[in-house]
C-alpha cells in the first residue's frame, strides 16, 4: 500500500486494484490532477485504509484476484456513507454496470481508461465540484459489436448464467454463444481525426 504526496487542495481518494503497474500509473496521474491518492491491492488493505483515512472518492477494480469488487462496495459505504465509488473493469457489461449501481457505485467505466475520464466520472454530479473543474471528454457512440456484447451480457444475467437458456433466447447455437463469451469484450475505439 502506498501513499503519495499531495497538494493542500487535494481530494482524498482510495484507489483499489491488484495490478501493481496500473495502480502506480493511475495513482500518479490522479495525484497530478489534485487528488490525495491512497492505494490498496486487496480487500483487507482497502477496508483498513478506508477506516483510517475516510476518503471522499474510491476507484475500485471489479476483479481483485479471486475477489469481486462488487462485494466491497457496500462494505466501504458502511465505513464512509458518502463515499463516491467508481468501478473499473476490463470485462464491461450492462448487467455488471447495473449491479454496481445497485450496490452503491456512482459510476462505472471499462478499461482501458485514461485519468481524465476517471476524474470526470468521479466529479460529475458531485455537489462540491464546479463544472469548470471537470476535464472535457467527447461522447462516442457504441460500436455495433459492443452493443451485441452488451445485449448478450444482459440476457445472460436475466438467465442467471444459464448458457443454454441464453442461447435459446438469443436465437443462436449454444456453441456460437460460448465462442462469443470466451472472447474478451469488444473495446470501444474512438475514431481518430487525421
Amino acid at each position: 500500500m502506498t501513499e503519495l504526496p499531495h497538494a493542500a487542495t487535494a481530494r482524498p481518494l482510495l484507489l483499489v486494484d491488484d495490478d501493481a503497474t496500473f495502480l502506480r500509473v493511475l495513482a500518479r496521474a490522479l495525484a497530478s490532477r489534485g487528488f490525495e491518492v491512497i492505494t490498496a491491492g486487496n480487500f483487507d488493505e482497502a477496508r483498513a485504509l478506508t477506516r483510517r483515512h475516510h476518503p471522499r472518492y474510491c476507484v475500485l477494480d471489479l476483479k481483485l484476484g479471486e475477489e469481486n469488487g462488487l462485494r466491497l462496495i457496500p462494505e466501504l459505504h458502511t465505513l464512509v456513507p458518502d463515499l463516491r465509488v467508481l468501478l473499473l473493469t476490463g470485462y464491461a457489461s450492462i448487467a455488471t454496470a447495473v449491479e454496481a449501481i445497485k450496490r452503491g457505485a456512482h459510476d462505472y467505466l471499462a478499461k482501458p481508461v485514461d485519468a481524465d475520464a476517471v476524474v470526470r466520472a468521479l466529479l460529475d454530479g458531485d455537489s462540491d465540484v464546479e463544472d469548470n473543474d471537470l476535464p472535457d471528454t467527447p461522447e462516442q457512440p457504441l460500436a455495433l459489436r459492443r452493443l451485441e456484447w452488451e445485449h448478450i451480457q444482459r440476457v445472460l444475467t436475466e438467465c442467471d448464467g444459464n448458457i443454454s437458456e441464453t442461447a435459446r433466447r438469443l436465437g443462436m447455437h449454444r456453441r456460437t454463444l460460448q465462442r462469443k463469451l470466451s472472447k474478451h469484450p469488444v473495446r470501444e475505439r474512438p475514431d481518430r481525426e487525421e
